[in-house]
């Protein structure tokens, strides 16, 4: 295949650099506004292409698709060009700027009969995976909430907040592994350096079955944490990103309230203090994975694990929590096209129904 990536700023290099080490892919062509990066590039990749302007690539009938990694305003109008053309197309999280403009690059992905893929990473990797099935087969029984940090020393955004930076690694990873979108959002945040772009941000998701979700989201943390807590009726799971050998643990941890009890000095909870146990996960690079899926899905004509629905939801989630920031906290529903709800049930295994005609493959491996 011939690829190419939009954007070759500070995710753009990753996307570009699994392109060239697949053995699906014969050409890759960079392309940035800025010489001096597309420079850079060719010195990493002498074999590559480059380009200034992405509309030279638009009409080249040979290009099967690409990978749209440009600040997050610039992903609608890019990738609307690109599946007006008849090219597949993924693009970075978050996957647009608005519910709107969502919508609509779906459903001429679905007219073009065109790939559509979003860049939800962490779906890819073993932790998430593997969390995903021990909280589909009981391992933590009923979950009662979730708590989410992500927090950093910058990077400052311009032209997006905290939340929208951080936070849809982490709404995709809930939604992913618990099968539920949430029904409203509240989420304060702060602006501290720039009018109007928060910096620091909490937000909570409400689902219908009781769950409650927390996002923690900081550009001004001293220390980089990247650290989600799982707690259920049965036992808890910390998942920490940042350890390199040890990222699950499961805390055979509990309590347990009495099933009766005559006065209320008799009412104690009883705690349970049992093992530690460390999952083994394999060991790949998850972007790398979910380009293998891109390439697959192109190949065979399958709906890809992270769709457009799936930056949706997100997206969808992102709006909510804007709106419920500058109200004050107030809970603000989570809204989805009238047409798209059927679709947004995520209460069924994803990855594997075909999009269009062709063959039912290319699942996530």
């Amino acid at each position: 295949m011939k690829v190419a990536v939009i954007g070759c700023g500070y995710w753009g290099p990753n996307l570009v650099r699994n392109f060239v080490q697949s053995n699906k892919v014969d050409e890759v062509t960079c392309c940035d506004r800025d010489q001096q990066r597309l420079d850079h590039m060719r010195k990493l990749y002498p074999m590559i292409k480059t380009t200034q302007n992405f509309k030279e690539l638009l009409d080249q009938p040979d290009l099967d698709g690409v990978a749209v990694a440009t600040p997050v305003y610039t992903h609608f109008p890019i990738a609307r060009e690109f599946l007006q053309h008849g090219k597949h197309v993924f693009i970075e999280k978050p996957f647009t700027h608005s519910i709107e403009t969502a919508a609509e690059l779906i459903k001429l992905a679905e007219e073009k009969q065109r790939i559509l893929m979003v860049g939800h990473t962490f779906e890819y990797t073993a932790a998430v995976t593997k969390i995903r099935e021990l909280i589909g087969n009981g391992e933590l029984g009923k979950l009662l909430y979730i708590n989410c940090t992500r927090v950093n020393l910058g990077l400052f955004q311009p032209d997006i907040n905290v939340v929208w930076d951080l936070a849809p690694h982490d709404l995709s990873i809930i939604m992913y592994v618990t099968k539920e979108v949430p029904l409203t959002v509240n989420s304060q945040g702060k602006a501290h350096f720039h009018p109007e772009i928060e910096d620091v941000a909490i937000t909570t998701l409400h689902f219908k079955g009781g769950l409650v979700a927390f996002i923690h989201n900081s550009w001004l943390d001293p220390n980089k944490i990247r650290r989600t807590t799982f707690v259920g009726t049965k036992k808890m799971l910390v998942y920490d990103d940042i350890e390199t050998q040890e990222k699950i643990k499961i805390y055979d941890k509990g309590l347990t309230v009495p099933p009766y009890y005559d006065t209320f000095a008799d009412f104690q909870f009883s705690y349970r203090y049992g093992d530690i146990y460390i999952p083994r996960l394999d060991d790949f690079e998850p972007l790398r994975k979910q380009i293998t899926h891109f390439l697959e899905c192109i190949e065979h004509g399958c709906q890809p694990l992270t769709d457009g629905y799936s930056g949706l939801r997100v997206v969808s989630i992102l709006e909510a929590a804007n709106t419920s920031i500058k109200n004050g906290g107030k809970a603000t529903p989570v809204r989805f096209p009238s047409e798209m709800r059927k679709h947004m049930d995520l209460n069924k295994e994803v990855g594997l129904t075909k999009q269009w005609g062709g063959l039912r493959g290319a699942a996530v491996h």
